[in-house]
Formats: C-alpha cells, structure tokens, sequence
C-alpha cells in the first residue's frame, strides 16, 4: 500500500498507518513519480524482504521519535484557548461589502489569463527535478549546472504541450465563487447568512483551533478573522471552485492507450497547475473587483505567488482546516456540483482532480496559520457542532488527534 498525497506525510505513514496494515508493506511516498521504483523493489524477489525490513526498521526509529516528542508537549483547555482567541479591533476595520452577493459560475474560461500565474517550481519538483542554491527555482534553474539542460527541456516540452491545449480547446476551465454576509460565534463556527436579506442562517463553517502551548499569546481558529456576532458589526466571506481539469482524461487516453507515459503525466502536470493559476489569478480579480477591498492592490504575478496580498484562502483539509468534511458544506452551500460539474469523491477529493477550492478571507490580519494537534474536549465540541458522531470526527481528524482514539487519553486533562 502507497501512501501519498499533499496532506500526508512519512510520519503519518509510521505513526498511523503502518502499524495497523500487517497484511503487507505500507511506504510513504512523496510523489507519484517515486512509486514505481518503490513498487520495483517490493515486486523484486531478490530484494523484497530486506526492502521492507529496512522501511519498517526507519518507521520504528520515526515512531519512537514522534512519541518522544510527544512527551515534551503541553496543551490546554478548549475553554482555555478560546480565552485566548486573536483579538482583533473591529472599530478600526470595517468590513468591505462585495459588489455582488451570492454565486458567479465561470465556464469555458480563457485559459491565456491563465498563463502568467503558473507556478513553475512545484511543476519541476513534480518531475523530481530540483536545482542547487541558488539557482533551484524557476527561471534560475536553467542554469543550473546537473538539471539545467533538463529543466530547459521538460519546460520546452510543456510550452508546446500548453500551446496544443489552448489552440485545440482540448482543455476546459470552470470555476465558481460566491459572497455572503457572515459572523462568527463562542464556539468558533462561521454563520453564513442569506445574500438577500442577510440574516437567515443558510450554512455554518466550524473552524478547530490551536491547542498545544507554545507560550504562544494567542490560539488561532479561522473564525477569529471573522466579526463575532454580539459585535454588531456586519461581515462578509467568499469561496470558491475551480478546475482546469475537464476533459482531461480524454485528451490522456491515446497516450494511455500507446503506453505513452511521459505525455500522459505531461498533461496531468500542467492541468495541475492551470487549476492553481485559476485559483490564484482569480483570487486577484476578487481582491481588485469583485469583491474590491483591494482596489489599488499593484503586484506582480511573483508577489501574488509569494502572498504579498490582503487576505488569505485557506481550503478545507489543509492545516488551518483539517477537516475534509467542510467541503460538503460549501457543495451544498453555492450548489457547486450542479452549476459547474465539480463533485466531491466518496473520499472527499475533488473530481475533476485537476481542482481547487477553498475560503476567501479579506480581514487584513488574516494570515495562514496551522492546528498541529487538537485534544478530546475540543473533538466533542467539535462533533456536537456538527452533529455528527464523535467517531467519525475522529476519523477525519486523524492526523491531528493529540490521544489515540481507542486509550480515550487527553493531554488537556
């Protein structure tokens, strides 16, 4: 069993995975790319045995370090960490209203608006390939001297690739945004009210926030950028879906079917990275126009890429929001299924996979922010909250439990 994937890890896989799988082997791998050497040397007879004692000894040594370090941490309450909230004046920031409220679906988007927002140094570390300081990311990395030449080639090959898509139309982009009036309240959710009159409830974000004590002065959840509701001060929130991913697997299939594996990862790669240009060339276009609090934002596509900008959008299942789950609130929320054909796998990954979606913040003190590890009373409240069984929350916040689930221990305690 491989386990990859952007929001696991080589410790995750030790921790909490390859315990419980003895069937087999279960590896960490960082990257599509690197599982067919790791699936050689588990087919190769000659090698098999000692291949996964030595996996299984490097997960041991993992293990014994991960809960090492769990000796040295200290948590706090829930009650505790919401006492200590980030504070924020809202006397001093008034909320910009978006200049249209409810949802705007994209479809056939140009993709040409695209292209200057392409981040190409997660594309080259995809394809494994990693230049020396200085001269690692792009452009720089075509002079570096062991990848250069190769670098320079890879790119070569997907400006014409990228040329074929957009000249033939074999790519379609779609995406969806929408803005709504909103507030926070005591138990770090975001109430999400009808863009009409902008009171009835029509959707609730439950945030999770930070609980280990770092001496820290304040224990962060995503719903402290929000207003609080006994504040009277009205707010807004934004969220958005986006893919470059429509078509994909037909303009992959002739490759697939001539055993062309290098084109059909070319095309994989680039509709990757088309779909997080669309989300980041639209989070411009919300940030000047259309939502507008930032009128006379002037940066560079580099800034934009280096999050030079007001604002943050953090996606669900990512560190400031674990939790995957969040993304059926925002399907059911905007209907984005139904007016853009973006669905959610049994899984909760995005289909097309080549897609984005997450939160759009404009509070100026927003930032990006993680919940390494969350104890049993947040959990519960958490799962009351959500109405949904404290098992099944434990199950999708799995990488951040600060107990093992089944010894109902509690660091908080």
């Amino acid at each position: 069993m491989l386990i990859g994937g952007a929001t696991t890890s080589k410790m995750h896989t030790a921790v909490k995975i390859e315990p419980c799988y003895k069937n087999s082997a279960s590896v960490y791998v960082l990257d599509a790319s690197r599982s067919v050497v790791v699936v050689q040397k588990l087919l190769n007879p000659d090698n098999k045995a000692e291949y996964m004692q030595d996996i299984r000894d490097e997960y041991a040594e993992l293990r014994k370090e991960y809960y090492d370090s769990q000796k040295d941490k200290s948590f706090v309450s829930l009650s505790k960490a919401r006492s200590k909230a980030l504070k924020t004046n809202w006397d001093q920031i008034k909320p910009v209203k978006p200049t249209v409220l409810g949802t705007q679906v994209f479809k056939e988007y140009d993709l040409n608006k695209l292209l200057p927002f392409i981040d190409w140094d997660p594309f080259f570390q995809t394809w494994q390939i990693r230049g020396k300081y200085p001269n690692r990311t792009y452009p720089k990395i075509f002079k570096d001297k062991t990848v250069g030449e190769q670098a320079q080639k890879l790119f070569d090959d997907a400006q014409r690739m990228l040329k074929d898509i957009i000249d033939k139309k074999l790519i379609e982009a779609r995406g969806i945004i929408g803005f709504y009036p909103c507030n926070s309240n005591p138990e770090d959710d975001i109430e999400v009210y009808d863009e009409n009159d902008g009171e009835t409830l029509k959707a609730k974000f439950c945030t999770i926030r930070q609980q280990i004590d770092k001496d820290q002065d304040a224990f962060v959840a995503m719903s402290d950028f929000i207003a609080p509701k006994a504040g009277g001060v009205k707010d807004y929130i934004g969220f958005f879906a986006c893919s470059a991913g429509f078509n994909q697997d037909k303009v992959c299939q002739p490759y697939v079917d001539a055993g062309d594996d290098y084109n059909n990862m070319m095309v994989k790669t680039l509709t990757d990275r088309l779909a997080e240009a669309f989300s980041e060339q639209l989070h411009q276009e919300v940030r000047k126009d259309i939502w507008g609090y930032s009128p006379d934002e002037k940066l560079s596509v580099q800034e934009c890429l280096a999050v030079k900008y007001q604002g943050i959008r953090p996606a669900p299942g990512y560190p400031s929001q674990p939790d995957h789950t969040e993304k059926c609130v925002m399907w059911d929320l905007m209907k984005i299924k139904e007016q853009t054909g973006i669905e959610l796998t049994e899984s909760l990954a995005m289909d097309p996979a080549s897609s984005v979606c997450g939160l759009y913040f404009g509070n100026p003190n927003a930032y990006y922010f993680g919940c390494d590890e969350i104890c049993k009373d947040q959990v519960e409240s958490y799962a009351k909250r959500k109405n949904m069984p404290k098992k099944e929350v434990e199950k999708w916040l799995a990488t951040i439990l600060s107990y093992d689930p089944d010894e109902e221990m509690n660091p908080a305690e």
